[in-house]
């Protein structure tokens, strides 16, 4: 290899080399940064508003492993959130749009749940105004009420 590629290959294993470099000191202080659970709170811990649902309206706190909290099913709340969490997925995640749903209405019962779950910030909200919205609500029941024991929607 001629003297000149050899500079010109030596300057970009360099320049490469310094990319990698501070990319890597960007993302370290970053995640060094980042906090951890506060002292004497589970890393799961949600606060669940509920409005326009009569019998089941208020705010409620769940915290889980353990389960507790005011919640009305902490521990049936707790193991349904359970049971749907997958690793990589968000659990709170609005449904896709473009979704197909049935024009019905289920409701003027609203929630909003705020707060950490299975280490992730959630701040989530929930309607019962069409079809899918309503089958997104009962995924979260016992976490949500079931406003179809109460007969205000499907």
């Amino acid at each position: 290899m001629s003297q000149v590629n050899r500079s010109v290959s030596a300057r970009l294993l360099l320049a490469a080399g310094s990319l990698v470099a501070v990319a890597s000191g960007t993302v370290v202080p970053a995640a060094a940064q980042a906090q951890g659970p506060v002292p004497g709170r589970s890393g799961d811990h949600l606060v669940v508003t509920v409005a326009g649902t009569g019998a089941s309206d208020g705010t409620h706190e769940l915290t889980c492993h353990p389960a507790g909290g005011d919640h009305p099913d902490p521990a049936g709340a707790c193991a349904a959130l359970d049971g749907g969490t997958r690793w990589g997925r968000d659990l709170f995640a609005p449904d896709a749009p473009g979704g197909l749903c049935t024009m019905q209405y289920g409701g003027p019962a609203t929630a909003h749940v705020t707060g950490t779950w299975a280490g992730r910030p959630v701040d989530a909200r929930f309607d019962r105004g069409d079809g899918c919205a309503i089958a997104r609500w009962n995924r979260f029941v016992p976490l949500l009420p079931d406003v179809r024991a109460q007969g205000l929607g499907a």
